[in-house]
């Protein structure tokens, strides 16, 4: 045991360096006029002025009438006892609390304006589970710079944003804001979105400083549930969670988010282990780390003291910046008085967010993002549409086609039934800040408006999105609520299947309401809500064709919809040209070919379910019997759809891997191909997945690992060969003292349209 202590003790303190380092120590690497900068405002400012830069408040929401902010802010705001702002936008409200701390504080120290700008800001983009869906880097970057230019044309300088969490629980509402469950994938998107928002220069008035968060370990929450335990070896933590966030330093993110789960048993929020050993000393983080919403405070609950207990504990973590609870502005002059917290931490902290200010060219020109002509101008365009109309179609994934569905003819009938079809609101899905509902465009005029006049057009409610009162009441905040309609649900599910009678194809827009998802929603049930199931059951006994359209932000279970539906299009939750793009995929006009990023499990009883887990001394492979394997006696092992999984219009056919060379010595390169033909009717993306598996390790490996993708694009009777370079980089693991190095041996190099439909080949690699 002695022996097993000390190797962990010393894996947790293998990058520990004592935590008293100066600021200029810190600093002497970075830009000398920046730091000769903040160092000369710092000689003028007082110890309150310092602590009110760590101090992050909001307003109180947009504010309609008077002031911008109230009463106590505003006071706050003149005396210099506030950083940033956040929650606020639009130039007339930003430039109004600009002009307070620049004009009215003693030193004139602008505020930073930051803002929940998650998928887009004005113009609302696919969720980012369904952006990764796309597997289209350039897409997924250049949404973050749209939202970054609409987003700055309102004086925000700031977003919270990417969320990099892992997540390998579907009941965990906010796997719905991240990138799934691959490490790999998950971490070429938060490059992306770091690149898209800071452009290439946060001083240009275009640009805006990422937020990564919630660092760390966030999506591994106990049972799915928004605020819980995370609990996980260190090998987990480094080779599957921790990667996202590493590849987000490295792209230059400007700040980073505290998460609320423990990591090691210490709350992040007060970790120093992970805000300075990990982050600043392991990786070279040189930015800010700010609190989540009063996460300060909520130490302790988590027992770690009284208020100013844990906010010195938090200050001495590595925290530099308190979001709302004021603990920090509250009680950090009692604590250096008492000898609690230093005034170097002070100084360290408040040097930090000054030179996020900096490099955000903030003290150059406080209102370089308050411009009411781009105001105008650069928000919702024409163009802003198109591009969101065209990740919307990349997003969606076709699950299943029986019999060639879709895409539908542009003539007949169609009767369009659902909760959803016929709906503005739910089409922007979760955390929509400034996103306005009445500016999307609805699945029914998305189908009137791609479809044609040969198209004959039926439509039926059917259902309410639940009426489960309870799910229906917990589902909306912020105000928001969903109209139920109040006839009897079976009368509802008469109309519709009337309706559905008279015409030659159903489709069924139905799923999750856009807030049933996102934080604060885990759901222990992830089925589609029975009010639209039943309507679904009716649908089809009318033994018509019955497309399923699927609103959702989480991977559903969809056992009954797969065996009963004609053909599943999950849209996720498309955003401003929801109704259009979906149009364009129903009928063709864009071969859907997104692959899911997150597993879909039969049952919640699966969970968690995701692809490269670990093998176990007794697999069941599906041969033989099952007793005394690990398995389930009344289900599957197998996931409905796999990780990577999609569907296409077309068809595409792998061929064999072929390998240069089936031996390799040191840092030689292989290269792994296959050749790739379309076999369909239709021109068609195909998303070709590299994954490696390590059979003999040191330590239990994964059972695969996604290593790299090329997405391609081929005419009917095309073929293409897909080359993938590997080096001994992608050999590379954690051994149980988080060593990461590669060892010798036999590698099993797959290439195949999803993590399940593979073709595989053998190498000997030796050191």
């Amino acid at each position: 045991m002695k022996k097993c202590f000390s190797i962990l003790k010393a894996v947790l303190l293998s990058a520990f360096v004592i935590s008293s380092y100066s600021a200029s120590a810190q600093t002497h690497a970075g830009d000398a006029k920046m730091n000769a900068f903040v160092s000369n405002l710092m000689s003028k400012m007082t110890l309150d002025e310092k602590i009110g830069q760590l101090n992050l408040v909001t307003a109180g929401g947009q504010s309609k009438t008077g002031s911008v902010v109230n009463e106590g802010v505003e006071g706050k705001i003149k005396s210099g006892a506030i950083g940033g702002i956040f929650g606020i936008y639009g130039t007339k409200y930003i430039g109004t609390a600009q002009d307070l701390a620049v004009k009215n504080s003693r030193l004139h120290i602008p505020l930073i304006f930051g803002l929940d700008v998650i998928h887009g800001h004005r113009t609302i983009f696919p969720i980012p589970l369904g952006m990764s869906a796309s597997w289209d880097m350039g897409l997924i970057e250049k949404s973050a710079r749209i939202a970054a230019e609409e987003a700055t044309a309102e004086g925000i300088n700031w977003v919270f944003s990417p969320m990099v969490d892992i997540a390998r629980d579907a009941r965990w509402g906010r796997i719905s804001e991240g990138s799934g469950e691959d490490p790999w994938l998950g971490s070429q998107v938060a490059k992306a979105m770091v690149h898209g928002y800071q452009g290439s220069n946060m001083k240009n008035a275009d640009a805006v400083m990422a937020c990564v968060k919630h660092f760390a370990l966030y999506g591994g929450a106990e049972a799915g549930r928004e605020y819980n335990t995370v609990d996980m070896s260190l090998i987990k933590m480094y080779q599957d969670y921790l990667p996202p966030y590493k590849a987000a330093v490295d792209a230059g993110a400007g700040s980073f988010m505290s998460s609320f789960n423990t990591v090691n048993g210490v709350p992040a929020t007060a970790n120093q282990w992970l805000l300075t050993d990990l982050l600043r000393k392991q990786w070279g983080f040189k930015g800010f780390v700010v609190s989540d919403y009063t996460a300060v405070n909520e130490l302790s609950s988590h027992g770690l003291g009284d208020l100013q207990q844990v906010s010195a504990l938090a200050l001495k973590a590595g925290l530099d910046m308190d979001m709302v609870g004021e603990g920090f502005l509250t009680t950090l002059k009692k604590s250096l008085k008492e000898g609690k917290v230093t005034q170097a931490e002070i100084d360290l902290a408040c040097r930090r967010v000054l030179e996020a200010k900096y490099k955000l060219g903030l003290f150059d020109n406080p209102n370089k993002s308050i411009n009411a002509d781009r105001e105008k101008r650069d928000e919702l365009t024409d163009d802003n549409r198109k591009f969101a109309r065209q990740i919307a179609e990349h997003s969606f994934v076709l699950l299943k086609n029986q019999g060639q569905t879709l895409p539908l003819k542009k003539s007949g009938t169609i009767a369009l039934v659902g909760p959803l079809a016929d709906n503005h609101l739910e089409m922007l899905g979760t955390w929509v800040i400034a996103g306005d509902p009445n500016k999307s465009v609805s699945v029914k005029e998305g189908i009137r408006n791609v479809a044609g006049d040969n198209v004959k057009v039926l439509y039926a409610r059917g259902s309410n999105i639940t009426d489960d009162s309870l799910l229906s009441s917990r589902s909306y905040f912020f105000g928001q609520k969903q109209p139920m309609d109040g006839r009897a649900p079976q009368v509802m599910i008469d109309e519709a299947v009337e309706t559905a009678k008279k015409a030659d194809v159903i489709v069924a827009v139905v799923g999750e309401s856009a807030n049933m998802s996102g934080e604060s929603s885990s759901r222990s049930d992830i089925n589609i809500p029975e009010s639209q199931r039943d309507l679904l059951k009716a649908l089809a006994k009318t033994g018509k064709p019955l497309v399923i359209v699927l609103f959702n932000g989480r991977p559903l279970t969809l056992t009954w919809e797969d065996k009963h539906a004609s053909a599943i299009l999950d849209a996720w939750a498309p955003g401003t040209e929801a109704g259009n793009a979906i149009a364009d995929v129903l009928f063709g006009n864009y071969n859907p070919a997104g692959k899911i990023t997150a597993t879909f499990p039969r049952s919640v009883g699966q969970i968690p379910i995701y692809y490269n887990h670990k093998n176990t001394g007794r697999p069941f492979d599906g041969n033989g019997p099952a007793k005394f394997k690990s398995d389930y006696i009344d289900i599957s092992n197998d996931p409905l759809y796999p990780f990577g999984y999609g569907l296409s219009y077309t068809t595409f056919n792998y061929s064999g891997v072929k390998l240069n060379k089936t031996s390799l010595k040191g840092n030689e390169t292989l290269t792994a191909s296959v050749t790739v033909t379309n076999t369909g009717k239709y021109a068609g993306e195909e998303v070709v997945q590299l994954y490696i598996s390590d059979p003999v390790a040191s330590i239990s490996r994964s059972v695969k690992e996604l290593k790299n993708y090329q997405k391609i694009s081929l005419q009917p009777g095309e073929k293409k060969e897909v080359v993938f370079n590997i080096t001994t980089n992608d050999l590379k693991f954690y051994d149980n003292q988080l060593k990461y190095d590669w060892e010798a041996g036999k590698f099993i190099v797959q290439i195949g349209t999803n993590s399940s439909d593979i073709h595989v080949a053998s190498v000997q690699w030796d050191k």
